[in-house]
């Protein structure tokens, strides 16, 4: 199993997206860019693939640390981290953006009546 593969494998079990991983990485003063680490999650056949390597691995479970059990000085519940990202809202997370039908809806004519159609076959 590669780093790859195991960096995959969190990113998924923890519902991590790249934006949340880069800031993980922050928090160990590892930075990185989202198109490096989108890098790591593609197919190893792609052209743009890149073999993680163990200092990347390394600075994110260490992130990870960080992120979920906080500082000596800040020490959090790494239960209740893993709950309040489960529990909180898409609309909270920054997506603002209406749902498609809602748009739909409100450019939708309304002054035109439901058309009964003449030449409808009879069977």
């Amino acid at each position: 199993m590669t780093n790859n593969d195991i960096f995959k494998k969190l990113r998924v079990a923890l519902m991590l997206r790249d934006d949340e991983i880069v800031d993980i990485l922050k928090l160990a003063d590892f930075k990185i860019s989202k198109s490096e680490l989108s890098a790591f999650f593609r197919k190893e056949d792609h052209p743009n693939y890149r073999e993680c390597g163990d200092q990347v691995l390394r600075n994110f479970l260490n992130g990870l640390v960080l992120h979920l059990r906080g500082t000596k000085e800040n020490p959090k519940n790494p239960g209740e981290v893993l709950s309040l990202k489960k529990s909180q809202p898409q609309s909270e997370k920054g997506n603002t953006k209406p749902e498609f039908k809602t748009i739909q809806r409100k450019q939708m004519n309304r002054d035109i009546d439901n058309v009964k159609y003449k030449n409808k076959k009879k069977s």
